[in-house]
Formats: C-alpha cells, sequence, structure tokens
C-alpha cells in the first residue's frame, strides 16, 4: 500500500484526497454522485481502522510512533499469539479506532473540517490485501 518507511506494527496513510477525488490504486475507484447525505466506510478486516485526525504528514508519523508505544508487540500476558507476534496488537489497536467512518455529504462533496484527514491504518507488519465497502446515503 506505501513504500515509505514503515514503523513496526503500524501503517498510516492519509486517503483524503484519494476519497474526494478518484482513488485509482489498491483499496478503491470512488466518485461522489450524490449533492446530500452521508458516505459510510466500512473494512472488512480486524486488523485495519480508519479515523479523522490532522491531515499533515508529521501527523502521521507521530500517530504511529503513540500506537506502537502504547500497545507492544511481544508482551508475555497476550494469550492470542498463533497468528503472530503482531496479531493481538493489531486487534487492540483496530479495536481503539474501529473500522468504520461515516461522513455526511454537502453539495456534493465530503464534508469535513478544514484540516481533517482520513487515515487508513494497516495495525499487522506485514497485512494482506483488504476490502472496503463504501454505502452512500441520500
Amino acid at each position: 500500500m506505501s513504500s515509505k518507511q514503515r514503523h513496526q506494527g503500524v501503517d498510516c496513510s492519509c486517503i483524503t484526497v484519494c476519497v474526494c477525488c478518484t482513488y485509482t490504486r489498491d483499496i478503491f475507484l470512488y466518485r461522489i454522485r450524490t449533492q446530500s447525505g452521508s458516505d459510510h466506510f466500512d473494512f472488512r478486516a480486524a486488523s485495519r481502522g480508519i479515523f479523522f485526525v490532522l491531515s499533515i504528514p508529521v501527523v502521521r508519523t507521530d500517530m504511529e510512533a503513540i500506537l506502537n508505544h502504547m500497545v507492544k508487540e511481544r508482551e508475555p500476558y497476550y494469550e492470542h499469539t498463533m497468528e503472530g507476534s503482531d496479531d493481538m496488537p493489531a486487534h487492540a489497536k483496530c479495536s481503539l479506532f474501529g473500522v468504520s467512518l461515516t461522513i455526511p455529504i454537502t453539495d456534493g462533496r465530503l464534508n469535513m473540517g478544514t484540516w481533517q484527514g482520513i487515515y487508513l491504518c494497516e495495525f499487522r507488519n506485514h497485512g494482506g490485501s483488504r476490502k472496503i465497502v463504501a454505502t452512500i446515503y441520500e
């Protein structure tokens, strides 16, 4: 998904421009066709999260560092370890943000704050392909 340097356990990507315009890479092809309503994004994965945060690169890096500090890999008290040392921490990080996001649509555009960015985070070290369901409600 991203060719940037990865921190262990978290890979956050700002997908705001991709969602607001047309995004053709690995995730989806999408363009808003309604004037008012809401758009609901839902991921089919238990180790990925989607959320709003300030849309500048240093915030992404800080969020990755904060999450890796809060939820560490290889803690001795983890019982769910059969899928790898990054699996249980990924589920915990996912539960902090959730796998869905609803954004209002006004005048045919996603109605977000000036500095808000939509971030998609993969919490596994080597997450596989994922699916997103985008549903527009008029």
